[in-house]
Parts: structure tokens; sequence; C-alpha cells
């Protein structure tokens, strides 16, 4: 469970389950290793639990240039869809990106915001992964604190106010923390507060056509989607008509990200007819993309070039 502790002589004490693939680079304060092994790779849990203070990077010991071997802007869509060779040509892209761009984040936590169905969290945990980060997902943590009660049932025993109230809280809690990669909820960017937090870090929009989204979605089912879940009817159509209503509601708010992750763009770039084809790495390849134009036009950060 979530909770915090503070008084006037010790810094604000955070417990939470957070998951990460690294062991190398990791939040600030003591963690500790529960190791699930699975086939191919280990996944870890990390409890964090950590007397955590600010931390601030000057910019006189920021690297001046990062040279790097590749970058995926340079990279034609022929050498992306190169048949057998794909995944790994993704992955070292994704990995020579990562580098370039790592070491001026400045251990920042990165947010990502978008719709439900977005792939917040397929593409957070790629994201953690290449930057050595920890992961989480903001409902998950709203489940622990509701005693592991799921977001649907709090929207039923509770209401939806309840659990925003729950959702700012969380947000406010991981603001304070590092070298997080966070999946926000799809209404976190209703309430400004929440982007007060969120503006500790970088935030991510990650926009995907609502033709994709309802697919997605409904293929699915939207029991576990409380703004969703219709008991008759189409299920695609009702998901689409629902999802273009929130997204009429939401789209200013997220224009407030500090960058935007267009599907149609990437999927055009590299020559797709349809966004569904695009792999997570690829996506979180773009990501870093516009990251990395953020921090050149934030600070005038000289990046290397391929």
């Amino acid at each position: 469970m979530l909770t915090m502790e503070a008084n006037v002589v010790q810094w604000p004490r955070i417990s939470t389950w957070i998951e990460t693939d690294k062991t190398g680079r990791r939040p600030s304060g003591s963690l500790q290793f529960a190791h699930q092994r699975s086939r191919g790779h280990q996944r870890i849990k990390v409890l964090i639990s950590a007397q955590l203070q600010p931390t601030r990077t000057s910019n006189k010991q920021r690297p001046k240039v990062v040279s790097v071997s590749c970058s995926y802007k340079n990279f034609p869509a022929s050498v992306l869809k190169s048949g057998i060779n794909d995944s790994y040509d993704e992955s070292m892209i994704l990995k020579n990106k990562s580098q370039e761009i790592e070491p001026y984040l400045s251990g920042r936590c990165i947010y990502l915001v978008g719709m439900m169905g977005s792939g917040k969290t397929t593409v957070g945990k790629v994201l953690s992964q290449v930057l050595g980060y920890s992961f989480c997902d903001s409902d998950s943590l709203i489940e622990q604190e509701a005693n592991g009660t799921p977001v649907s049932d709090i929207f039923q025993l509770y209401g939806e106010g309840f659990f925003r109230d729950k959702e700012t809280e969380v947000l406010r809690k991981l603001s304070i923390m590092h070298r997080i990669v966070v999946s926000t909820g799809g209404g976190a960017v209703n309430r400004p507060i929440n982007w007060k937090y969120m503006h500790h870090g970088i935030s991510v929009w990650l926009d995907v056509p609502l033709e994709a989204l309802a697919k997605r979605i409904s293929s699915v089912g939207t029991k576990s989607r409380p703004l969703l879940h219709s008991d008759s009817g189409d299920a695609y159509r009702n998901a689409y008509n629902r999802l273009s209503t929130l997204l009429d509601e939401r789209s200013e708010a997220y224009a407030n990200a500090s960058t935007q992750v267009s599907l149609e763009n990437i999927a055009a770039k590299l020559r797709y007819r349809d966004v569904s084809s695009l792999s997570p790495t690829a996506i979180a390849i773009e990501a870093l993309d516009q990251i990395e134009n953020y921090l050149r036009d934030e600070e005038g950060m000289s990046f290397g070039t391929f």
C-alpha cells in the first residue's frame, strides 16, 4: 500500500511496489529486491522504502555533447522494415537513442498520458527498461490504496470523485520521486492540480486514432473500464462513440503534455497502412525522439547526430 508519513525533521517516506527490469540504475533511496524469474528474461519487483531527498543537478555538471552511432530520424523506413532483422534493428536504435538522452533527463520521471487503450503501460515498460528506470501504473497504485479493490469496483462503490481524489494523491507522492516511468489513467489530465505534479517530470501524450482504440478495447471487453462498459449493443460502435466523447472532453488537456507521440505519424514514416502494425519499440523510439526535441527546446541542449 502506498503510504506517506512526514514530520518536521524527516523527508517524506514512500513505500510502494514498482516494477523494473533493471538493477543497475535505481530511483533515489534504498531498495529491496524480490526476484521473480520468467522465460527469456528476469522480471524484478522493487520495493521502494526510502528517505527521499529532492535532487538537483547543476547545468555545469551535464555533459555538453553526447555522440551516438545512430538516430531513429535518420534511418529510412526500409531499414526498419528489413524483414527478419526488424526487431533487432529497432532494439539497437532504441538502445542508442536512450543512451543519447538519458544523461539529460537528470533523473526526472516520465509520465505517459493518453486515452484508455493507447498502450501507456506497454510502451512505459519498454521505456523504463531501456532507460534503467522503474515503472509503475497509477491505477494499480490506487487499487493498492483501496486494499486491492479493482478500479471498476472503486467507481461502482465509491464513485468517480473518490477515484480522482486518490489519483491526485498518488501523483502527488510520485512527483517527489525520480527515475520512474509512470503510466497514468486516461482521465488524469482533467485536473489542473495533476499537471502541477506531472510537470515535475516530462509528460508524453500517446495519441492513438479512435478507430484503433475502439478496436483494441472492444476486442478484449470493457468490463474493467467503467467509463466505457455497456451490456448491450455492438461493442465496437459503443466503444467508439464513448471514446469520441471522452476525447472531445480531454483533447485540450492532453495538449498540456510536454510532448506528443502521434501513432499516425509513426505509421506514415515507416510506411505502414495501419497503426496496429507498429511495435511498442517503434513507439518508444518516437517517444524518445520527441523527448529529445523537448529537452532541446527547454534548455538548448546539444545532442549528437548520426
